[in-house]
């Protein structure tokens, strides 16, 4: 008589796990794995463990303090290390530049040892990559990945880079992020902290860590110009909030900004938003975007990622290629309740068609599966 067979043992390398997209998505993952994996997590940012409180508490999961660092001087030592810890393991999952230096050392180490399977997760840049690639990172990336199962990517604009830039063109995997659409059908059930809607209001939302890239302060200077009755609720945390702050005091509109901080859940409460709007300078495929289009939201952002290949075609005039025409489509979108509605509808029903979690975890559940030799990691529910 056999008995079951046991949990997968997987190790994660974060660049950081502080509860962003990326983070959303693998915690989702883990919780939907159920009892059929063991999890330990490894952060470059030590500290950066906030994604940590959305993990299923029936999850098995270790933070251990003991694991060789993610982060210092590249060299055969740390390397060693690594590939010592990995070993333990039966597949490793490294996600974005923070966690290079493991994928390095499991290329190096992989010609004299058997090492479990590694897939590497690469979903976008800070604002140091934003525009253009570092040349030595991207020199990096070309040596370090050739040993990886697969390179997993969110968008085409990843895409194009993993095969242009760091000549990775076989074993590319395009797989688009996807939420619970279902949950959002219903409505907001939840209040935003620190904010009621007043008479003839019009909430302009934005969901995003606070961080240079997001450029935040520039929807802060656009939002100003609209009329008094829109007001700007800003989701999320990070290190630039005293920054936006000082750019809505400078544009007299600090009783018009609210920034509650982050917020778990946002099928509860995205639905007070009358539009989303994105200022990024550099984005890939946002986790964000489908969220408001599963709420039923029109969305307003620059031309970045893939952005507007995500969004319904009634909703694509409204992603802007200038500054002049991101005033001019928040302007729009303010002033017709209508065209909010009309947008939102078809934006709603292109999330539940292209954007579905169902159809992503599938996809990872065939990635993952051939890595470990046709094992199953999701649980049904």
């Amino acid at each position: 008589m056999t008995g079951a067979r046991a949990p997968v043992r997987l190790l994660h390398l974060h660049s950081s796990f502080s509860l962003g997209g990326k983070e959303a998505r693998a915690v989702r993952l883990m919780n939907l794995m159920g009892p059929r994996a063991r999890h330990v997590i490894l952060s470059a940012v030590p500290d950066a463990m906030g994604a940590r409180d959305a993990i299923d508490p029936a999850i098995d999961v270790r933070f251990p303090a003991d694991a060789p660092p993610l982060y210092g001087k590249p060299g055969l030592v740390r390397y060693r290390a690594l590939v010592r810890y990995m070993r333990r393991f039966d597949l490793v999952l490294s996600y974005n530049w923070g966690s290079m230096d493991a994928v390095m050392a499991h290329r190096l180490f992989s010609l004299f040892l058997h090492l479990p399977p590694m897939i590497h997760h690469e979903d976008g840049f800070n604002e140091d990559e934003s525009i253009k690639r570092n040349w030595k990172r991207n020199a990096f990336r070309h040596l370090a990945l050739p040993t990886t199962d697969a390179l997993v990517v969110p968008s085409t604009l990843l895409e194009r880079i993993a095969a242009d830039e760091w000549r990775k063109r076989r074993r590319v995997h395009l797989i688009r992020n996807g939420i619970d659409v279902a949950a959002y059908a219903n409505g907001p059930s939840v209040p935003i902290p620190g904010v009621g809607r007043r008479k003839g209001e019009i909430w302009i939302g934005t969901v995003a860590g606070l961080r240079k890239v997001k450029d935040l302060p520039r929807l802060v200077r656009a939002v100003a110009a609209l009329p008094a009755t829109v007001r700007l609720v800003i989701v999320g945390e990070g290190p630039e909030r005293e920054a936006i702050a000082a750019e809505a005091a400078k544009c007299g509109m600090t009783d018009r900004l609210v920034m509650p901080g982050f917020m778990t859940d946002p099928a509860r409460w995205i639905g007070h938003f009358d539009l989303l709007a994105l200022s990024s300078r550099s984005e890939q495929a946002p986790i964000a975007v489908i969220e408001a289009m599963a709420a039923g939201l029109p969305v307003v952002s620059p031309d970045v990622g893939d952005v507007a290949a995500m969004v319904s075609g009634q909703n694509f005039p409204f992603i802007a290629t200038d500054e002049d025409g991101f005033r001019k489509a928040l302007d729009a979108l303010v002033g017709d309740a209508a065209l909010r509605a009309r947008i939102g509808h078809a934006n709603r029903d292109v999330a539940a068609a292209r954007f579905d979690e169902s159809i992503m975890v599938a996809a990872y559940e065939n990635l993952y599966g051939r890595a470990l030799k046709g094992r199953r990691l999701f649980s049904p529910e």
